[in-house]
């Protein structure tokens, strides 16, 4: 340590700072393009739904920390399950008096209330907020047969779908089955089409045809409200 000339350790210094200043510029760029303000959204919850609500999105902020460094399965499992714990399915004229309304994450979880379409977006919204990339997920519509009072009956159904890679099976993120599943399994579903806030595909296409966002209005609503929540 005697041998150490002072520009020796002013250069020591002068490293030291750059890295830590690339730790700092990293992490806080990291933070920004995540684009999730859990302190925001836990306010509006508390503000709009009370304690409940807003100890749920504490809840799912100390989650998604959690999953940061998990493996991809178990981010998709582990985000698919509390949606399918915390909100319980009802159609959308019996919470908001409409025949079809996108819900935002704030407001599912909120009323602890969502149809088939909001189960969909909070798991795709909070699965990009532990680092799933968007090209993986996709809101997919799907014909699903369904057994009513003992016979089949056919209605249309949205699910979310994960693609390990653009040419893989799809898993199937589903409100009705708490399993996810390869698509192939999933008999009781065909696809129509799907969807990011990227692109829309059609059938199993696996190209997309257009701009999601020009070509589907409530998407377009939903994503601006949940800009206005504090998730972009």
């Amino acid at each position: 340590m005697a041998g150490i000339t002072n520009k020796t350790l002013g250069t020591l210094r002068l490293q030291l700072c750059i890295a830590v200043m690339m730790s700092l510029s990293l992490f806080f760029s990291y933070i920004a393009a995540e684009g999730y303000d859990f302190n925001k959204l836990a306010t509006l919850a508390k503000q709009r739904y009370g304690d409940e609500a807003a100890n749920d999105f504490l809840e799912l902020q100390q989650l998604t920390a959690t999953l940061k460094n998990a493996s991809e399965s178990e981010k998709l499992s582990q985000i698919n399950n509390f949606f399918n714990q915390k909100v319980m399915f009802a159609d959308d004229a019996n919470v908001w008096g409409q025949s079809d309304y996108w819900a935002t994450p704030l407001e599912s979880l909120g009323l602890h209330a969502g149809d088939c379409e909001d189960f969909s977006i909070a798991k795709y919204v909070f699965l990009k907020a532990v680092n799933i990339p968007n090209d993986k997920l996709r809101l997919t519509y799907v014909r699903a047969e369904l057994l009513e009072n003992n016979r089949k009956v056919v209605k249309a159904h949205m699910v979310l779908s994960y693609y390990a890679t653009p040419q893989s099976e799809p898993l199937i993120l589903d409100n009705l089955i708490p399993q996810i599943s390869p698509a192939s399994s999933r008999k009781d579903l065909s696809p129509v089409f799907s969807f990011n806030d990227k692109g829309l595909w059609v059938g199993n296409s696996a190209k997309p045809k257009s701009d999601s966002q020009s070509n589907l209005s409530r998407w377009r609503d939903v994503l601006a409200r949940m800009r206005a929540d504090g998730i972009e």
